[in-house]
C-alpha cells in the first residue's frame, strides 16, 4: 500500500501537469513536458488538418450502443461510424467479450480513433454481465478512509484501460439532500458536500491516474429534485447562495483538484437562467458563463444522454443538438439523428450562424483528450481472457475491503453486537426478501448453530406472521435480514405492515438484530428492535461482512452518509471492536496469491484420480483470516454422489493429541491443578510401585517415558485364538450390557475400558540408554495424559474440551463419538478393517486401541472438519485469546511450542519443523516456531507464528485400505502446504 500512495501521488503530479496541456493553453514546463507537448500538437495538427468540416462535427457525436444485439444492428453502427465518422460510443448493455470485439471492430473502421465510454457508476457490472458490482456510491459514502474510494477508482481505470474504455461517466457528484429524489438517491455519496467531495476525488483520481477521463455529473447539480430528468424536466429552486454553497461546491473543488470531464445535466434552474423550460444542459449561461467561465473549468464537458426528456420539451432531437453545442457543451451523448445534425450544423456555419473558430477549437480540444488517453497509438484489445482479466483477484479483494469499511452499525441496546457468547445462546434467522437461503445466513452459520428461516417474498397476512414466529422457536437472538433485489433501486423500498408486526412480536421475546440490505432511506420505516445494521444493498460482500461483524471477526466502522429525519442524524455509526475470531476473506487481503493457490486445486485433482485419498478439506488461514477453504472429490471410491462439504467430518487420528489432550493440559498447568515437572503417579497412585513410578508428565509430552510406541495386546487380549473377538468382550448389539461403540456394528461391554488401563499400567517399557529413556513416539503416554486429566478434572475428556473449548469457541462439528449426534451421511469412512472388527469404520475411531478405550482417547478418537480445526488453532496462533475470550495466558502456549528436543524436532506434545526441512507432511519453508501435527487417517494441522499462518488438512486416506500410504511417499500434504509459502512469497 506504501508503494501505492508514493505511486499516486507522483502519478497525481504528472497527471496535472499532462492535463494542463490536453485541456488548458500550454504554460511553462520541463523538458520532459514539453516533449509531450511537442508530440500532442503534432499529432493533434496532422489529424485535425485532415478533417473535413463533416469529420470535424462528427467528433462531437458520442453515439450510443450495445455489445447483446445482432449482426444487422452491428452493421448499421459500422455504417454510423464510416459516414458520419462520429468522435465516441458510449456503450451499454452487454458482454466483455462481445465488447471488446465489437471496439476493435469499430475502431479499424474509423479515420481517428473513436473515444469508448461507458456510464459505470459502480464499476463495468453496471452495463455488462460477467463483472460483478462495486458497490454504490451511498455505500461508499459511509467509509472514512478515502484510500479505499481512491482504490476502488483506479481498479475501474484499470478494467476500462483492458477494455479499451477511456472514459467513464462517474463519479456523481451530486449531494443528495432531497430523499424522495427518484433517480440520484443511492447513487450519490450523501447529503453531506464534504463527504461527496472528498469521495468524488477520490473516485475522480483514481480513474485519471490509469489516464481515464473521470466525468463529474450532474452539473450544476441534481441532488435536491424531486423529478427524473430520464422522463421530465426537473426544477432546481434554490437561491444563488444555496447553490454556490451546496450544489455547485463539489464541481468547484473537482475543478481545482484536476478534473478531467464534467457531465450537464438537464435541469431547469431559473436562478441561473429562467428561460421557460430551458435544460440547464442547453444554457450558454450556465455551460459557458457559469461552468467554463467563472469556475474556469477547461476540461471536456458532456452532455447527459440527449434521448432523455428533461432535453427534448418542445424541441426536435436536431434542435436540441445544435443547441447544447452552442450552449457549450463539447460532446453530445446519446445523441439522436445524428447525420441531420451534421448537416443542420454545416448550415449554420455557412451561413455564419455557427462560429468555424468555436468549431475549430472544440475539435482540437476532443484531440487532445484522445492523444492524453492514448488513443494516438492504435491498439488491438485481445478478448480471449478478458473475463479473467476483469474479474482479477485484486479487484475481488478490493470490493471485500469496501464492503468491510462501510457497513453501518446504528442501534445496539446493551453492546448485543459484537455477540461473545456462542454458548450460552440460542441463534435464528429470518431472510426476508433475498429468495432462497444466502450468503449472509451461511456465514452466521459459520460462527454459531442458527435455526435459518427463509421467506423469498415479503409477508403481507397475519398467517405468515404467526408461521414466521412459530418457525423462530424459543431462540433467544433473532438476527432479520431485509433485502432488496431489485435492479431499480432508487424505488423506495417498503417494509410492509406485515414485517413490522412480525418484529414487534419477536423484540417481545427475544433480542432483535435488523439487517437492512437495501436503501438506508428504508430504515424510517422499521420498528423498535435490539440492534439495527445499515448494509446499504444486496451484494454478496455486503452479506458476508456484515455476518462476520455481527459476531466481531470483523468489527463496525460505517457512518451513515445521510441523516433519517427523527431516528439517526448523519453521521451516526457505532463502532466495535474486533474480537480476534477468523475472518473469511479472500488471498490477496493477507497478502497470499490467488493464482499461486490454484495450483493446489490441480495438485488436490491429480491426488483423487490416482486415489491416494478420495477426498480431503483444506483450509489456510493467513493474518486472523480465512483465505482458502476448498472440499475436494468425495467421501468414498463407491458413491460418487457423496461429496465432500465443509461440514464432513474426518476422523483425524493423532491430531487428537494436540487438538484434545494438550489442550487440556495446557489449561491444567497455567490453572496450577498440574504441574508437568510432577510425576503421573501423583496423580495416578496405581503407577506407584510399577515400572512407571517415576515417569514425569513432561516425559509422556516429550515421549522419552520409555512407553512402547503401539501396543496391540490392548484389543489381541480380547480376541480368540482364531481370531474372532471374544463374547465375554463384544456383542453385534447394543443393549444394557453392551453399552460401549467399537465399531458401527459392534458394542463392548463398559468395563473393558477399565480393563485396557490395568493393561496399559502393566505395560512393558524399553530399555534405558545411558540412564535415560530414548525417544520413542507412544500412543499409550498421551492415554496416560488423559487419565490424568480425568481424574483431576473429575470428567470425561470429551465433555472437559467441549465445555471449555470446543462449545465456546463455536466448533459445532468438533466431538468425539460423533454418531451420538451426526448421522454417518456428514462423517467420511476410513478403513474397511478385516482384521479386528469386520467391517467399514466409519463415524467410529480407527484407531484400535482408541476403539477399545470407547473412543474417546488422549491419542485419537477425535472428528472434525478442516473449518473447525482452523478455529482452535488459530486460538493457539493467538496465544490462547478467541473472541474476546483468553483461553490461554499468553505465555503459555510459547511455553509449550518452542523446540525442546531438536534431534526429535518435539516441542511440549507439539511436533516442530525439522530442522534440515525433512519431513513428509511438514513445507520446508515452515519456520523453527512453526508447530502442529499430523495424523494416521491423512490430516494435519500446522501453526507458523512468523508467517501468522494455520493450514489444517483433513483426509480418509486409509480408506479403504490403510496400506495405502502414498500421501507420505508422494508428500502430498507437504507439497500442498508448500505451495501456500509459495503463495505468500510471490505475493509479496
Amino acid at each position: 500500500m506504501k508503494n501505492l500512495l508514493i505511486q499516486s501521488s507522483i502519478l497525481s503530479i504528472l497527471l496535472i501537469g499532462s492535463m494542463s496541456l490536453v485541456f488548458h493553453k500550454p504554460t511553462k514546463l520541463d523538458t520532459p513536458t514539453n516533449t509531450f507537448v511537442f508530440a500532442e500538437n503534432k499529432w493533434v495538427d496532422s489529424v485535425f488538418n485532415s478533417l473535413s468540416l463533416e469529420q470535424k462535427i462528427g467528433q462531437f457525436f458520442m453515439v450510443a450502443t450495445h455489445s447483446d444485439r445482432n449482426e444487422s444492428y452491428y452493421r448499421h453502427l459500422d455504417l454510423l461510424i464510416k459516414n458520419q465518422q462520429v468522435g465516441g460510443l458510449i456503450f451499454f448493455k452487454g458482454g466483455p467479450s462481445r465488447q471488446a470485439k465489437l471496439t476493435n471492430r469499430y475502431q479499424a473502421l474509423s479515420k481517428v480513433p473513436l473515444m469508448i465510454g461507458i456510464d459505470g457508476e459502480w464499476g463495468l457490472g453496471m452495463r455488462l454481465d460477467s463483472i460483478d458490482d462495486f458497490p454504490k456510491q451511498m455505500t461508499l459514502g459511509a467509509i472514512q478512509d478515502n484510500k479505499y474510494i481512491y482504490k476502488m477508482g483506479f481498479e475501474i481505470g484499470r478494467q476500462c484501460q483492458r477494455l479499451g474504455i477511456n472514459i467513464n461517466f462517474a463519479p456523481v457528484a451530486d449531494i443528495n439532500s432531497n430523499p424522495r429524489n427518484p433517480v440520484i438517491g443511492m447513487r450519490s455519496f450523501g447529503e453531506e458536500r464534504e463527504n461527496v467531495t472528498d469521495k468524488a476525488g477520490a473516485y475522480m483520481k483514481g480513474l485519471q491516474h490509469q489516464k481515464i477521463i473521470a466525468t463529474a455529473k450532474h452539473f450544476p447539480g441534481h441532488g435536491d429534485t424531486g423529478s427524473d430528468s430520464h422522463y421530465t424536466l426537473p426544477v432546481l429552486t434554490h437561491s444563488t447562495d444555496r447553490l454556490a454553497e451546496t450544489d455547485l461546491y463539489p464541481f468547484r473543488k473537482l475543478i481545482g483538484d484536476s478534473l478531467t470531464g464534467i457531465l450537464t445535466g438537464h435541469l431547469y434552474v431559473p436562478v441561473l437562467d429562467n428561460t421557460p423550460y430551458l435544460a440547464s444542459s442547453l444554457s450558454s449561461k450556465i455551460v459557458t458563463d457559469l461552468l467554463k467561465k467563472q469556475m474556469g473549468f477547461q476540461g471536456l464537458v458532456f452532455t447527459d444522454a440527449m434521448n432523455m426528456q428533461g432535453v427534448k420539451r418542445g424541441r426536435t432531437a436536431v434542435e436540441a443538438n445544435i443547441k447544447a453545442l452552442i450552449a457549450g457543451n463539447d460532446v453530445l451523448l446519446y445523441p439522436e439523428n445524428v447525420a441531420e445534425t451534421i448537416k443542420k450544423i454545416k448550415e449554420g456555419i455557412d451561413k455564419g450562424r455557427i462560429s468555424q473558430e468555436i468549431i475549430d477549437e472544440k475539435v482540437r480540444k476532443i484531440l487532445k483528450a484522445k492523444y492524453w488517453m492514448g488513443l494516438s497509438k492504435r491498439t488491438n484489445i485481445d478478448s480471449k481472457t478478458i473475463n479473467n482479466d476483469l474479474s482479477s483477484a485484486n479487484f475481488r479483494a478490493l470490493t471485500r475491503d469496501l464492503a468491510e469499511q462501510a457497513v453501518t452499525l446504528l442501534k445496539n441496546d446493551n453492546q448485543l453486537m459484537p455477540i461473545t457468547a456462542l454458548d450460552t445462546n440460542t441463534f435464528a434467522s429470518i431472510s426476508i426478501g433475498g429468495g432462497g437461503i444466502n450468503l449472509f445466513q451461511q456465514t452466521l452459520s459459520k460462527y454459531a448453530s442458527f435455526n435459518h428461516v427463509v421467506y423469498a417474498e415479503k409477508p403481507t397476512t397475519n398467517a405468515e406472521v404467526e408461521s414466521l414466529l412459530a418457525q423462530v422457536g424459543d431462540a433467544k437472538i433473532v438476527i432479520v435480514s431485509l433485502h432488496d433485489t431489485r435492479r431499480n433501486f432508487n424505488r423506495p423500498f417498503t417494509i410492509t405492515p406485515a414485517t413490522i408486526e412480525l418484529l414487534n412480536r419477536i423484540q417481545q421475546k427475544a433480542k432483535v438484530i435488523v439487517s437492512l440490505f437495501a436503501s438506508p432511506y428504508a430504515l424510517l420505516q422499521l420498528p423498535t428492535t435490539s440492534g439495527v445494521i445499515c448494509a446499504y444493498e444486496n451484494l454478496p460482500d455486503l452479506e458476508a461482512v456484515t455476518a462476520q461483524q455481527i459476531f466481531g471477526a470483523l468489527p463496525f466502522k460505517g457512518k451513515l452518509p445521510i441523516s433519517i429525519e427523527g431516528m439517526y442524524k448523519l453521521g451516526t455509526g457505532i463502532e466495535t471492536k474486533a474480537l480476534n475470531r477468523l475472518i473469511l476473506g479472500l488471498p490477496e487481503q493477507a497478502g497470499l496469491s490467488s493464482k499461486t493457490l490454484s495450483k493446489i486445486d490441480t495438485l488436490v485433482q491429480k491426488s483423487i484420480q490416482v486415489r491416494i485419498f478420495p477426498g480431503c478439506q483444506i483450509v489456510v488461514a493467513r493474518r486472523g483470516r480465512i483465505v482458502f477453504q476448498k472440499n475436494y472429490g468425495t467421501l468414498s471410491y463407491d458413491n460418487l454422489n457423496e461429496k465432500v462439504t465443509s461440514e464432513t467430518m474426518y476422523d483425524v487420528a493423532s491430531v487428537t493429541k494436540v487438538a484434545a489432550t494438550l489442550q487440556a493440559v495446557m489449561y491444567l498447568q497455567e490453572q496450577g491443578a498440574i504441574d508437568i515437572k510432577q510425576k503421573a503417579a501423583h496423580f495416578l497412585p496405581e503407577l506407584i510401585g510399577t515400572n512407571k513410578t517415576h515417569i514425569t508428565l513432561e516425559d509422556l509430552l516429550l515421549h522419552r517415558s520409555g512407553l512402547v510406541a503401539f501396543y496391540p495386546k490392548l484389543w489381541e487380549n480380547t480376541k480368540t485364538g482364531g481370531g474372532g473377538l471374544m463374547s465375554e468382550y463384544y456383542s453385534s448389539v447394543r443393549d444394557s450390557i453392551y453399552t460401549m461403540q467399537i465399531a458401527p456394528k459392534l458394542f463392548a461391554k463398559s468395563a473393558l475400558k477399565d480393563s485396557v488401563w490395568r493393561w496399559i499400567v502393566q505395560s512393558p517399557l524399553k530399555k534405558p540408554v545411558n540412564g535415560h529413556y530414548p525417544f520413542v513416539y507412544s500412543d499409550l503416554g498421551i492415554l496416560m495424559l488423559q487419565k490424568v486429566i480425568e481424574r483431576v478434572t473429575n470428567q470425561p475428556l470429551d465433555e472437559f474440551l467441549g465445555q471449555n473449548f470446543y462449545e465456546p469457541l463455536g466448533m459445532m462439528n468438533t466431538r468425539f463419538k460423533p454418531l451420538e449426534k451426526f448421522g454417518d451421511t456428514q462423517i467420511a469412512p476410513t478403513e474397511n478393517d478385516f482384521t479386528y472388527r469386520n467391517q467399514l469404520l466409519r463415524g467410529t475411531v480407527h484407531d484400535q486401541m482408541a476403539a477399545v478405550y470407547g473412543g474417546v482417547a488422549g491419542h485419537a478418537g477425535l472428528f472434525s472438519t478442516a473449518y473447525d480445526l482452523s478455529i482452535l488453532m488459530q486460538m493457539n496462533l493467538q496465544k490462547g485469546l478467541y473472541g474476546d475470550r483468553r483461553y490461554f495466558q499468553e505465555e503459555t502456549l510459547p511455553t509449550f511450542a518452542r523446540m525442546y528436543d531438536g534431534a526429535h524436532h518435539r516441542g511440549l506434545g507439539w511436533d516442530k519443523a525439522p530442522q534440515k526441512g525433512e519431513s513428509v507432511f511438514v513445507a520446508a519453508s515452515a519456520s523453527p516456531s512453526s508447530f502442529g501435527h499430523s495424523g494416521f487417517t491423512g490430516t494435519m494441522v500446522w501453526v507458523d507464528p512468523t508467517s501468522e499462518l494455520v493450514f489444517v488438512m483433513l483426509s480418509n486416506r486409509v480408506h479403504p485400505n490403510a496400506e495405502n500410504t502414498q500421501i507420505n511417499s508422494q508428500r502430498i500434504r507437504r507439497k500442498i502446504h508448500e505451495i501456500v509459502y509459495q503463495a505468500i512469497a510471490e505475493h509479496e
